[in-house]
């Protein structure tokens, strides 16, 4: 099972400058909660991974995570079922005025 994770460029130093990491992983049924996969991430770039989510592992509030066309939220947060194949988008959100 792969996946791919899309990184926006103000992740990517946390990251080796990479704009996208491919994740394979393995998964008796071919799903898998995206938990899991960021979970994998971390072990690559625990750097990225602080800037993903908290201390309790929970996404940061200012972060999007959209698997495939989904944002995880509007699915089931951190439990969204992540298929071979799906692309991961990890977006900041943008404010001010």
């Amino acid at each position: 099972m792969n996946v791919t994770v899309f990184l926006p460029q103000v992740l990517r130093p946390d990251c080796g400058g990479a704009a996208r990491v491919a994740i394979p992983l393995a998964a008796a049924d071919g799903r898998m909660p995206l938990r899991d996969v960021l979970d994998e991430l971390a072990l690559r770039h625990p750097r990225l991974d602080q800037r993903l989510r908290d201390e309790q592992g929970r996404l940061r509030r200012y972060v999007n995570v959209f698997v495939d066309d989904d944002e995880c939220r509007a699915v089931a947060g951190l439990d969204t079922p992540v298929a071979d194949g799906t692309e991961i988008r990890v977006l900041p959100s943008v404010a001010g005025g």
